[in-house]
């Protein structure tokens, strides 16, 4: 089924940064609302075939890059990026389309933003889809992670900027999808992708358990197995701690990515349901 696309831009003042340009990707139509988050320094596109798959379903669907990915501005102060700023672009984003309440969701990095805005607005959320959160399982590797792309980018930038000369001119319409998207995602200038790193790792990495478990909409968690970064057991803690959350456990790490069709599935009907039941208890076993 052919959904309708279509790409829009909003700005947001910051007192460090001034003001920045965030863009972002609709599908479909309606009042069904679904907001969908990328990874760290990963553009919004990679949401795109699940984005389509809802949309087919009946729901409007967008994408956002966040300030310092994909098309977005990036500015090159860390004080501009934090999850708590990254709650705040959602939120505007929801007052740019006109929209009250969406079910939010996002991986890894998109997760933890959706927790930090179901924690600090819950009144715009109408359900959760958290893939691969960190917590406190998964900083340490995370850190051992992106440490060294921290350090290269503030003491060795021009390997960030030889690795850019080298993907981007690669027509990304003769790979595939997902080797696009990791072309996309090489796509980095050293300064501001030290900020956001920087910004990330040294500031509020997710709300509290004591502030997750008082988030009670809807939630769909899916977890990764062998996953260090992203260990399943995180994402079974805070599907633990939420009153009104299902934990999903993935078949791979990259089943997600390789064969959709499960765990699309799920979380489509799953944002159906936040929206047709939205006080229906959904704590199952899968």
């Amino acid at each position: 089924m052919l959904v309708s696309e279509r790409i829009g831009q909003f700005f947001m003042d910051h007192p460090d940064s001034g003001r920045d340009r965030l863009e972002y990707t609709e599908y479909g139509s309606g009042d069904h609302w679904v907001v969908l988050l990328h990874g760290q320094l990963m553009p919004r596109r990679m949401h795109q075939p699940l984005a389509r798959a809802m949309a087919a379903a009946g729901l409007h669907v967008v994408t956002l890059d966040l300030l310092g990915h994909g098309r977005s501005d990036r500015p090159a102060d860390p004080l501009v990026y934090s999850m708590s700023f990254f709650a705040e672009q959602v939120v505007a984003l929801l007052d740019h389309l006109g929209a009250e309440r969406a079910v939010v969701g996002g991986t890894s990095l998109g997760a933890n933003v959706s927790l930090e805005l179901a924690s600090v607005a819950p009144e715009r959320v109408t359900g959760l889809v958290l893939e691969m959160p960190v917590l406190d399982n998964g900083l340490e590797a995370g850190l051992m992670a992106f440490g060294p792309l921290l350090f290269a980018a503030r003491f060795l930038p021009l390997t960030v900027s030889a690795l850019r000369w080298v993907t981007r001119p690669v027509p990304r319409g003769i790979v595939p999808f997902w080797a696009g998207i990791a072309l996309d995602t090489c796509n980095q200038r050293a300064e501001p992708m030290a900020a956001v790193v920087h910004g990330i790792f040294f500031g509020r990495i997710a709300p509290s358990a004591r502030e997750r478990r008082r988030i009670t909409v809807p939630a769909l968690v899916v977890g990764h197995p062998a996953d260090p970064i992203h260990p399943a057991a995180d994402a079974a803690m805070v599907a633990a701690e939420m009153p009104d959350a299902t934990f999903v456990r993935a078949r791979s790490i990259l089943e997600w990515r390789s064969r959709p069709e499960r765990l699309t599935g799920i979380a489509v009907d799953f944002a159906l349901e936040c929206w047709e039941t939205p006080k229906r208890a959904r704590r199952r076993a899968t």
